[in-house]
This record gives C-alpha cells, structure tokens and sequence, in this order.
C-alpha cells in the first residue's frame, strides 16, 4: 500500500510526474543536506524513478543519483530515454556505471553502454567480474537490433536424464541463477538446446519423471542474428513469455524474455508513427534543438519539392484561372480532401505491413476495398461540395466540375495510399520512412490537374 501510495503521490492527473513533486525534488537537491531528497525518492519504482530523472536538469539527476547513494535503484537506468542515458553516461564516473551493470542483467547493462565510446566502455568492463565481461564483450559482437543484443545471458539449463525432484532441488541450491525465469531448457552435452520444461509443469510434475518425459521439443526458438522486428512479431504473434536463443551451431546462448519485448514492440510502433509525420526514429522531446533541427530538415526539404511540383501544374492553368477567380478559391478544398482520404488509407496500410496482416495474398482484394471506399466517399464528398460550390458562386457546371475532381482525387488519393507503400516495401524500403511525401504529391497533383483540367475544358466550351 505504501508504493501505490507513493506512486499516486508524484503523478498528475494525466500520468506524468507532478510539477510540484519535481520541483520540491529539485528544491532538496540544491540544499546543503540532501537527506530530504533520498526520502523523497528511495522508495520510488524504477520506471517511476526514470521519468523523474528525465524531468531533472542534467546536474541534478547526477546529484540525485548520488543522494541515492546504494539506496539508488540501478533499473531505473534501463528505463531511461537513450538521449538522457546517454548524457547520463557520460556525466557518472565510471566506477558508479560499473557497480550498476554488476547489479543488472545482460541485456539491462548492455542497454547502458552500447553506444559509449570504446576507451570509455572498456575502461568500464574492467571494473566488472571476468563472467560479466565476457557476456558484455559477446553481445557486443553481435549486431544491433538483433536477438543477440535483445537476450539476457541468465538462465537455467538442465540435461535431458534429471528428474523433475533433480531439477527443483538444483534451482534451490543454485546461486547463480537467474531472479526471474519461467522456463527451464533442456540441453545435450554440447549444450545443443533439445527442449524446455515450464516452471509450472515442472511444479506439478512426480519428482522421480524424467525431465525428457515433461520437455516440449517443439518451440520458438531464435538465432542472435534474428532482427528484433522478427522476434517482436513472433513473441506477439504466438503469445511468447519467454523463449531460446541459440547461436550459429545451435547452442544455447541466451533467453529473451517478454517485458524486454514490450519494449520492442512498443519502440516499432513509435518508430512509425514518427517516420509518418516526417520525424527521425530517434527523436526525442529530451532532444537539442539543433538536433531536432537537424532529423527534420531532410523530409521538410523533400515536401518543398513536392509543393513545388504542386505549384508547377497550377501554373500551368494560370490563364484559366486569371478567367475565374472562383477556381483558385476551391481547387485547395480539392487537394486537401484528396490528401486527407490518401492518408487514412497510408496510415492503415503502413501499419498492416508492419504487423504483415498485408501481403500478396490479400493485396489485389484489400486495394480493391480501398479504391471502392475512395469511390464512395468521393461521391457522397462531391455532392456536397458541388451544392455548395452551386449555392456559393451560383454556376451549376462549377458545382459539376469541382464534384468531378473530388470523385477522381479521391480514387487517386485511395490508389495512391495503398499501391504507394507496398511498391516502396517491395524495394525493401521502409514505407513509414517514405510514404507521405509521395502519396500528398499525388493527390496534390491529381487533384488540381482534375479540377483546372475540367474546367479548362468547359471555359473553353
């Protein structure tokens, strides 16, 4: 009760770490005795401790850390933001990191010093036991991004001829074992993973069975060269808790548990959403401004040279439009609703390749959907838009028109936003990286060469 209490206590009311929480923090760390501080936050969780050092100043999230002291919960580092925990590795002395990694596990501590300079990281693993360096230094080898570099090195392993009482026992008087597990694997001598045993079962199983006749042999199992992409999708996909990692020769390695593919998962999901709007994976609201500056300009630059292009066909109807003011009053509505529609269905269909519920079986069927809804909106959007074009200059042929262009921008915007993204993932692209630059070039186009078009053919007329 005392946690939830204090967890009730440091939240607004929209989740986010109270203002008055943070600054009465802040207030006790510039004091001359921090005593205040350390009781202020010592009993807090770890992902609550997080947020409150990301909402602190650099300087005092190190002296929080140090009024801490060993009271300091070294998880609360793996939930840092990685602009803050890199500046944060950067501020802590060495000695401070190397203790932290001591207490965490391989993938936890891997997390905090993946992307420290090599002089910096080195000098850290010498500080830590040999077996702690030697985990670090070979998930290091590996990849980022992969299974490798996702696992913890902990875990239990088990032959084939032990008894289920065998097995319980040994996770008793064993000290080396991991603090969390659910699954025990059953190895060869070679430690070629054969099968795994859930705690559960194994719990409930007579304590003279053989550990071979409560195994399941079949599994998913994952290589340290799988893309965590791959692995978030599985663990989601056949609802995971835990699972194998083994290496090129089939040896077990590692374990990838679920609370560290949350994080996966959530990280894919965000990294969509950002790459939609235009924005660099890696971006933060921690981040500098001259960073931010930096990860936005490149697709700001391409949409320019799209609204050019956009530009360029209206001039090419600038004589049309010079005949009927009218024209350059509507033709926005035209490519904003176009734009909109496209979209919608980019939106949908980026998010269907990610999780792969969209694929050449199902592409001709869903594109076909698309396109009816882009058909049917489009005529309820131009008889509404057409009435009110009617009612508004009072020429019925420019209610007819503009209603025309909404029907074909809208069918263009619907192609567009699904035909777009599977074309580009096709090429091995990232369609969320990609996408929206091209899909608003086509219904800006589309949309004001339809309206001009049609009405320079009936001005002409």
């Amino acid at each position: 009760m005392a946690e939830a209490a204090s967890h009730a206590g440091i939240r607004d009311e929209w989740g986010a770490i109270d203002g008055a929480f943070i600054d009465k923090v802040t207030a006790a760390l510039r004091a001359a005795d921090r005593k205040p501080a350390r009781a202020l936050t010592r009993d807090l969780h770890a992902a609550d401790l997080a947020d409150l050092i990301e909402s602190l100043d650099q300087a005092d999230r190190v002296a929080l850390i140090a009024a801490l002291g060993r009271a300091f919960d070294v998880e609360a580092l793996a939930e840092l933001d990685e602009t803050v925990r890199d500046e944060l590795m950067e501020a802590l002395p060495n000695e401070v990191i190397a203790s932290a990694i001591k207490k965490l596990d391989t993938d936890d501590a891997l997390y905090l010093i993946e992307d420290l300079e090599a002089s910096e990281r080195d000098d850290i693993l010498a500080k830590v036991s040999k077996e702690d360096r030697a985990a670090l230094t070979r998930a290091l080898d590996y990849p980022e991004a992969t299974a490798g570099r996702l696992m913890q090195t902990e875990f239990v392993a088990v032959p084939a001829f032990w008894t289920a009482g065998q097995t319980v026992d040994h996770l008793r008087s064993e000290k080396g074992l991991p603090d969390d597990f659910v699954e025990i694997y059953v190895v060869d001598p070679g430690f070629h993973l054969v099968g795994a045993v859930p705690l559960s079962r194994l719990l409930r199983s007579p304590g003279e069975r053989q550990i071979e006749a409560i195994m399941s042999e079949e599994q998913t199992v994952f290589r340290v060269t799988d893309e965590q992409e791959e692995v978030a999708y599985k663990f989601e996909q056949y609802n995971l808790v835990s699972a194998a990692v083994t290496d090129e020769a089939g040896r077990l390695v590692g374990a990838l548990m679920v609370d560290d593919i949350v994080d996966v998962i959530k990280e894919e999901a965000e990294e969509d959403i950002l790459h939609l709007g235009g924005v660099a994976a890696q971006q933060s609201i921690t981040d500098s401004v001259a960073v931010t500056t930096r990860s936005r300009f490149t697709w700001l630059l391409i949409n320019l040279a799209t609204a050019v292009l956009a530009s360029w066909v209206i001039s090419l109807f600038d004589a049309t439009i010079q005949k009927m003011v009218a024209l350059a009053i509507l033709m926005p509505i035209v490519a904003s609703q176009g734009g909109n529609a496209a979209t919608q269905t980019m939106t949908v269909v980026v998010r269907a390749l990610a999780t792969r519920n969209l694929g050449p079986a199902n592409a001709i069927r869903v594109t076909a959907r698309e396109v009816a809804v882009g058909l049917v909106n489009g005529l309820i959007f131009a008889a509404i838009i057409g009435t009110f074009a009617w009612w508004w200059f009072g020429t019925a042929p420019l209610g007819v028109i503009i209603g025309a262009a909404m029907v074909i921008n809208l069918v263009a915007g619907a192609l567009g936003g699904i035909l777009i993204p599977i074309l580009i993932d096709y090429f091995g692209i990232d369609p969320a990286v990609a996408s929206g630059a091209f899909v608003t070039t086509v219904t800006d186009v589309v949309g004001f060469f339809a309206f001009l078009g049609l009405a320079t053919l009936w001005l002409a007329h």
